[in-house]
C-alpha cells in the first residue's frame, strides 16, 4: 500500500484542503490494482508549497529561474519496488493551482490530484521529454484520475 508523508510549508493550502493526509492517502487508495502495490509498503513524501520556494527548488535543482507547478525528485532512476520501497519526493505550488481564484473547490481538488498523479508516475519512471513517452504518460495520467475522480470531494 502507498503512504503518503504531507508536509506544508504555505498556509494558503490548509484553506482549501482541510485534511491534506486524507486527501492524498485516499487519492492513492482509489488508483487502480497495478498502482496500490498491495503486501508493499510503498512511501512518499509531497511538499505542499508555494511559487517562492519552488522556483527556489528549480533553479538549484533544475538550473530553471522561475516557479512552476510541481517538482518530482525519484529516489532512484530505475525503480523497483520491493518490500519497502520510498519513491521519493513530490512538490508542489500552492498558487499555480489557484488559477484562478474564483473556481470552486471541486475544480481546485480536481486540478491538485491531476498534478499529484503527474508526480507520482515521475516517481515511478514516467517522462514527458518524447513525444511517445509523452503519450504513454498522458495515457496513465488518465486512467489513474478517472480511478479517482469520484473520491475527490
Amino acid at each position: 500500500m502507498i503512504s503518503v508523508n504531507v508536509f506544508s510549508e504555505e498556509k494558503a493550502w490548509s484553506k482549501r484542503l482541510k485534511n491534506k493526509d486524507i486527501f492524498f492517502n485516499k487519492i492513492c487508495k482509489a488508483f487502480p490494482k497495478k498502482y496500490k502495490f498491495l503486501n508493499k509498503k510503498v512511501t512518499l513524501t509531497l511538499l505542499l508549497s508555494n511559487n517562492k520556494n519552488i522556483k527556489k527548488l528549480n533553479k538549484v535543482f533544475r538550473k530553471k529561474n522561475k516557479s512552476t507547478d510541481i517538482l518530482s525528485f525519484p529516489s532512484d532512476k530505475k525503480i523497483k519496488i520491493k518490500k519497502n520501497t520510498y519513491l521519493g519526493d513530490i512538490i508542489i505550488s500552492y498558487n499555480y493551482l489557484d488559477k484562478p481564484r474564483s473556481q470552486d473547490l471541486k475544480s481546485f481538488k480536481e486540478k491538485v490530484a491531476k498534478i499529484y498523479i503527474h508526480g507520482f508516475l515521475h516517481l515511478l519512471g514516467f517522462d514527458h521529454k518524447k513525444s511517445n513517452d509523452y503519450s504513454k504518460m498522458l495515457k496513465e495520467e488518465d486512467l489513474l484520475f478517472k480511478s479517482v475522480k469520484s473520491k475527490i470531494n
